[in-house]
C-alpha cells in the first residue's frame, strides 16, 4: 500500500477503491465490446476458461441444490399438510428454486469457487509481472486475460443456472411425491399456475448479472495484487467476500424490479 492510501481513513480508502473497481469494470465492458466488435476475442482462452469453470462449480452446484429441494419439498409439505394445503407445494418450489435459489446457487458457486480460481491465477501473474510483460509488448492485460474470464463466467452461471434449476424442482418433485405422499398432477399444477416464462427469464438474468459481477469482481482483485503470496490469499478472500456482498444486493435489486415490471401469477 502506498503512503498516500496509508494516509486515508478507512472510508476514503474504501471509497477510493470502490472507484477504482468501478471504473476497472467500465474498461473491461468497454474492452469486451471492442474486442467483440473487432472479432480478437481468444476463443481458446475462452474455451479453456469455459471448461475449467463448469468443471469446478457443476458437480457442487447439483450437490447444493439436491438437499435443498428436498428441504423445500419436505418443510412445505409438512407445513401445507397442517393447513390443508398439500396441492401447493409446486406454488412454493416456484418462488423459492426458481425465483431465488436457482441464480444465488449459481452465483456463489461462480464467485467461491471459479472466482477465487480468478484471483489467485490472475495475482500469481501479477507478483511474477507476466502482466507487466504483457504491457510492455503492447498487450493489454484486461483484453488477454479478464476478458476471457469473464465472459466465461457468465455464459457458465447462465447454463449452469438451468442445470440448477431442473435438479432443484425434479428432487422437490420426487420427495413429494414418494416421501410426503403428494400428487404430480398438483405439483405441476400450481407450479405452472404460479410461475411463468418471465420467471425463467428473471432467473437467468439473475445468473448473468452475478456471474458477470463475480467474474468482474475477482478480475480487478486479482490485477491489483500487492505483497507477493500473501497479498494473492488476502486478494483472493477479499474477491469472494465482496462478490458475495454484490451479488446479494444485486439480487434485492433485480427481485424488485421484477415485481414491479411482472405482475403476479395466480390465486391463493
Amino acid at each position: 500500500m502506498s503512503a498516500v492510501d496509508t494516509d486515508r481513513g478507512p472510508v476514503a480508502r474504501a471509497a477510493a477503491e470502490a472507484g477504482d473497481l468501478i471504473a476497472f469494470c467500465w474498461y473491461t465492458l468497454r474492452a469486451l465490446v471492442r474486442a467483440v466488435a473487432a472479432r480478437t476475442l481468444s476463443w481458446r482462452e475462452i474455451l479453456q476458461q469455459f471448461w475449467f469453470t463448469a468443471s469446478v462449480t457443476t458437480l457442487p452446484s447439483v450437490l447444493v441444490m439436491l438437499p435443498f429441494g428436498v428441504a423445500v419439498a419436505l418443510n412445505v409439505g409438512s407445513l401445507a399438510a397442517q393447513i390443508g394445503a398439500e396441492a401447493y407445494g409446486g406454488a412454493v418450489v416456484a418462488f423459492l428454486i426458481i425465483g431465488q435459489a436457482g441464480p444465488m446457487v449459481c452465483a456463489l458457486m461462480i464467485a467461491g469457487v471459479g472466482g477465487s480460481a480468478i484471483t489467485a491465477d490472475l495475482g500469481s501473474r501479477k507478483i511474477r509481472e507476466e502482466t507487466d510483460a504483457l504491457e510492455v509488448m503492447g498487450i493489454s492485460p484486461v483484453e488477454r486475460l479478464v476478458v476471457p474470464r469473464v465472459l466465461a463466467a457468465t455464459v457458465v452461471s447462465v447454463l449452469l443456472c438451468a442445470v440448477v434449476m431442473v435438479v432443484g424442482i425434479g428432487a422437490s418433485l420426487l420427495f413429494h411425491v414418494y416421501v410426503v405422499d403428494g400428487t404430480a398432477g398438483s405439483f405441476l399444477a400450481t407450479m405452472t399456475q404460479f410461475a411463468s416464462v418471465w420467471d425463467f427469464v428473471s432467473a437467468e438474468l439473475k445468473a448473468a448479472v452475478f456471474g458477470l459481477l463475480s467474474a468482474l469482481i475477482a478480475g480487478y482483485k486479482g490485477l491489483t495484487v500487492r505483497g507477493g503470496p500473501q497479498g494473492v490469499g488476502d486478494a483472493v478472500n477479499e474477491a469472494v467476500v465482496l462478490a458475495f456482498i454484490a451479488v446479494f444486493v444485486a439480487n434485492t435489486v433485480i427481485s424488485q424490479l421484477f415485481a414491479l415490471l411482472v405482475p403476479a401469477r395466480g390465486e391463493y
